[in-house]
C-alpha cells in the first residue's frame, strides 16, 4: 500500500469519531500527534489529556467498525504461538512473574481477554488451570483452538451467560485498546467470583521515556491504543468498572526504550530498514538481546520507569 493515491483513498475512507473522556469531560489539551509507526498504515491521530481528570486518550479515533484496518494479518499477538510468536519468551516470563505476586492464587478457572494465539493460556493450562479465552481476531482464535484451548471469537460481550464464574481474569496489554473499557470491566466483574483476581497490564504514559521521545514513544502505538493510562488514572478507571486496584508495579523491561529508539532511527534519512529492525527487536529480542538488556530492564522496572505497568485488582 505504498502508492500515495491508494494511501489517501484509504485514509479518507476511515471513519473517525470524536468522543469525550471516560469522566464525561470534553475539554482537553493536545499532548502528541503521530501516525501508525508499526505498520505504516494511513492516518494522523492526536493524543489529548483531559483537563478534568488527566486521563489521556486518542481523539478523534477510528470507530469500532473501522479499527480492523489497523490490525493487519501480521499484527504481533495474532501470530501463531509456534514459530514467530507475537508473545515471546520475555513476555511470557513477565506474565508468569505477575501471577506469582498474587497472594494465595491456586489453579481454578481462568479467562484471558484478548488471548491472541493462546500462548499464555496454554502455559496456564499446563499449570493446572481450566482456561478459556476470547479474542476478536478470527485468525488468532483459530490458531488458539488448534492448541486445544476453549476460545470464543468476539468481544467480551459475546461470552455466554451460562459461563461459570472465574477465579482469575487476565488482560495483557488489552485495556488501552478498548473503545469502552469501563463497560468491559463491568462485564468482566459480572463473570468473576466474589474474590476473583483481575490482572491487567498497560503502558504507563507517565514514564520518563514518553516525555523524552514524545510522538516517537514505542508504547504510544496509534491509533490502536485508545486510552493512555498512568497509575492514578488506571486505578480510577478500574474502580469505575467495579474493581479495586490492590497493587501496581512496573515490568522489568527495556522494550519501550529500544522500540522508541527504533522509531527515531526510522525517521532519519535512510534509516528506515535499520530502525525497523531495532523496533522489531523490542517485541522479539533474540537471546543475545535479552541478555544484554536484562540489567537495564531490571533497573527501569525497579525505579518505575519501564513504561509498562501491571496491576492486580479485586471486585470492589
Amino acid at each position: 500500500m505504498s502508492d500515495p493515491a491508494s494511501l489517501h483513498a484509504v485514509q479518507q475512507s476511515v471513519q473517525l469519531e470524536d468522543v469525550p473522556c471516560l469522566c464525561g469531560e470534553t475539554a482537553h489539551t493536545l499532548v502528541a500527534r503521530s501516525h501508525d509507526r508499526l505498520h505504516g498504515l494511513p492516518g494522523e491521530f492526536n493524543v489529548v489529556r483531559c483537563t478534568a481528570c488527566d486521563l489521556h486518550r486518542t481523539n478523534p479515533r477510528p470507530t469500532p467498525a473501522a479499527m480492523g484496518l489497523y490490525y493487519p494479518a501480521d499484527y504481533g499477538p495474532h501470530r501463531s504461538p509456534t514459530g514467530r510468536s507475537g508473545l515471546g519468551p520475555r513476555a511470557l516470563l513477565c506474565q508468569r512473574r505477575a501471577l506469582h505476586r498474587l497472594p494465595s492464587l491456586r489453579p481454578g478457572r481462568a479467562l484471558e481477554l484478548g488471548c491472541g494465539s493462546g500462548a499464555f493460556l496454554s502455559s496456564l493450562q499446563k499449570a493446572g488451570w481450566e482456561v478459556q479465552g476470547i479474542d476478536p481476531s478470527p485468525l488468532a482464535a483459530e490458531r488458539a483452538r488448534r492448541l486445544g484451548l476453549k476460545i470464543t471469537m468476539g468481544k467480551v460481550e459475546d461470552l455466554p451467560e451460562s459461563t461459570s464464574p472465574f477465579d482469575l481474569i487476565v488482560a495483557w496489554m488489552v485495556l488501552e485498546h478498548l473503545h469502552h473499557p469501563i463497560k468491559v470491566l463491568r462485564r468482566l466483574r459480572h463473570h468473576a467470583k466474589a474474590r476473583a483476581a483481575l490482572v491487567v497490564s498497560v503502558p504507563d504514559i507517565g514514564a520518563l521515556d514518553r516525555r523524552i521521545f514524545g510522538s516517537y514513544w514505542y508504547a504510544l502505538q496509534l491509533p490502536t491504543h485508545l486510552f493512555h493510562f498512568d497509575p492514578t488514572t488506571l486505578r480510577r478507571t478500574l474502580l469505575q468498572g467495579g474493581w479495586k486496584a490492590e497493587r501496581i508495579w512496573h515490568e522489568s523491561s527495556a522494550g519501550n526504550l529500544v522500540g522508541s529508539l527504533g522509531h527515531v532511527v526510522s525517521a532519519l534519512p535512510g534509516g528506515r530498514r535499520v530502525g525497523r529492525a531495532v523496533t522489531e527487536s523490542a517485541a522479539r529480542p533474540g537471546v543475545v538481546g535479552r541478555l544484554a538488556l536484562k540489567p537495564l530492564g531490571w533497573a527501569l522496572g525497579a525505579i518505575g520507569q519501564s513504561g509498562r505497568m501491571v496491576c492486580w485488582a479485586r471486585p470492589a
